[in-house]
């Protein structure tokens, strides 16, 4: 078959294919409009349909609908239907009265921005597939050491997918910096001794490692140690303060509990907003004493590093410039769509373990050509252009911008937890200074009419109603509330959650959500 006839073919072959055309090329703009159009018609209508935070409908006639559709979509008719599905089955953060998570409504800028970065299509594993991204990229990160306080000309990172992985990485660096130095090895090539085994460095070189965090951290640390063959009994959790802090004094004295048993402490976690309280452990203190015990300390930044952009709630981060890595998202207080994690370590020299060559993706003759890599940087390969939608909403906002939009959410959180204290049948969990949150989120609970019942059973009754409310407000449609539970063990410990992060929610609407809850704990009572 000659080349003419060969390409008449697969022309042929095409041409009855519904959706075959492409989004890049000269031509791919064109190919999207209508495309573009139809979503955002959908979307309209599937928002309009849902009328509120979330769809009124059980889990089960929620998956009914969704397959029903899934089933039944078809050629021209499946982007409109399967969109507005979506739109109609979502919990919108864009809404007031979700408020639930750490789940933020994106800037529309950002989204236009990451439209961009789909229709492109650019992976940042090597130069040749993302010429300019990996430039933007690099550009992005040396702006976000500056505004961590590292030097920009002496650090590093790279864009994750989240805290869970940036977690990860800074833990990887720290079992390899720590643990290496500890056995003489080079841990990410022969692995994690065994506990007792020999090495170069006498008894210190077979202890076993350990990492402290703060009993309010994220669960990823423990993932990450799992992951990483340490274990996830080798994380020590430190005791909290009434404000879910880690308190000084407990890190201390496990830090040396863990010396007089023969262990080596690898890294120590902070956390620069818990997901609960939004808590900021004493960062300069945990520097100073990973300094004195030779550890690793890595702060978790991915909701608290949102701070950094207002002028008011930066100084709640001071000492975090002192930290060896530091994990930021911006899908969560910087409004970005998912997503937006960052990854940074104060010195380039210790992202060493990590490097790696590929001879079809970074020869090592591109890069003395000048063609540079990003793929030692980063645990993932294929890896999006998520650093444009970031650097589109900075070049547009300014810090400035995006500062005002924090300090919005934080007042409104203010306000919300004052409303919560005001009202007889809510009860706000302790805060900092005069009731204030530390950042968007807060903790608290309705409390039921008295039963006249023992105390531990009254507790018991609270934890039920409060639980029972939040899956009344969901599967009526009325409002997306967030739940938890404070550390420690026995009833009386669950807690609902209030994640503002919705710079355009108004107070009164805040108050209506509340009075929206206090309804429901009241119609639980009844039942």
């Amino acid at each position: 078959m000659t080349t003419e006839a060969l390409g008449a073919a697969v022309e042929e072959l095409l041409r009855p294919v519904i959706g075959t055309a492409l989004s890049g090329g000269a031509g791919g703009a064109a190919a999207l409009e209508p495309l573009v159009r139809e979503v955002l018609g959908a979307l309209a209508e599937g928002a309009a349909r849902r009328g509120g935070p979330v769809a009124a409908a059980s889990p089960a006639d929620l998956a009914g609908g969704v397959a029903d559709t899934f089933g039944s979509a078809r050629g021209t008719e499946a982007l409109g239907r399967l969109t507005e599905l979506l739109a109609h089955g979502s919990a919108d953060p864009a809404d007031p009265a979700c408020a639930a998570h750490l789940h933020c409504p994106p800037l529309a800028v950002a989204v236009a921005a990451d439209l961009a970065v789909s229709a492109l299509n650019p992976s940042q594993d090597s130069w040749d597939q993302a010429p300019a991204a990996t430039v933007l990229e690099t550009l992005l990160l040396e702006e976000m050491a500056g505004l961590v306080g590292y030097d920009p000309a002496e650090a590093a990172g790279v864009l994750t997918s989240g805290g869970t992985e940036s977690n990860l990485m800074g833990l990887m660096l720290a079992r390899d910096r720590v643990l290496g130095a500890a056995t003489g090895r080079q841990i990410e090539l022969t692995g994690v001794p065994r506990a007792g085994a020999g090495g170069s460095l006498g008894s210190a070189a077979g202890a076993r490692p350990r990492i402290l965090a703060s009993a309010a951290a994220h669960f990823s640390v423990q993932r990450a140690a799992a992951l990483l063959g340490l274990g996830e009994d080798a994380v020590i959790p430190v005791a909290v303060d009434s404000q879910l802090r880690m308190k000084t004094g407990a890190l201390t004295a496990a830090l040396e509990r863990c010396v007089e048993r023969g262990q080596l402490p690898v890294a120590i976690v902070a956390t620069a907003g818990t997901t609960d309280t939004g808590a900021i452990d004493p960062l300069r203190e945990c520097a100073e004493l990973a300094a004195r015990y030779g550890a690793w300390l890595h702060v978790d930044a991915a909701y608290g590093g949102g701070a950094l952009l207002s002028d008011r709630l930066a100084p709640l981060l001071d000492g975090i410039e002192l930290a060896d890595s530091v994990s930021l998202d911006w899908h969560k207080l910087g409004w970005q769509p998912a997503a937006a994690g960052i990854f940074l370590v104060r010195k380039s020299e210790t992202y060493a373990s990590l490097a790696r060559r590929a001879v079809y993706l970074n020869p090592a003759d591109d890069e003395e050509a000048g063609y540079p890599s990003l793929l030692g940087l980063s645990l993932r390969t294929t890896r999006r252009a998520d650093a444009f939608k970031i650097a589109v909403t900075l070049r547009t906002l300014g810090r400035e911008g995006l500062g005002r939009l924090v300090d919005a959410c934080h007042e409104l959180a203010v306000a919300g937890a004052r409303a919560v204290a005001a009202h007889p049948r809510l009860e706000l969990h302790g805060q900092a200074g005069a009731g204030e949150p530390v950042l968007t989120a807060f903790l608290f609970r309705y409390v039921p009419g008295a039963s006249g019942g023992a105390p531990g059973v009254d507790a018991a009754r609270t934890d039920e109603v409060n639980a029972a409310l939040r899956r009344r407000l969901l599967r009526e449609g009325g409002a997306v509330v967030g739940r938890t539970e404070l550390p420690g063990e026995g009833p009386g410990r669950v807690r609902l959650k209030l994640t503002l992060l919705n710079p355009h929610t108004t107070v009164r609407e805040v108050e209506r959500l509340l009075d929206a809850v206090v309804a429901a704990g009241t119609a639980e009572e009844g039942a």
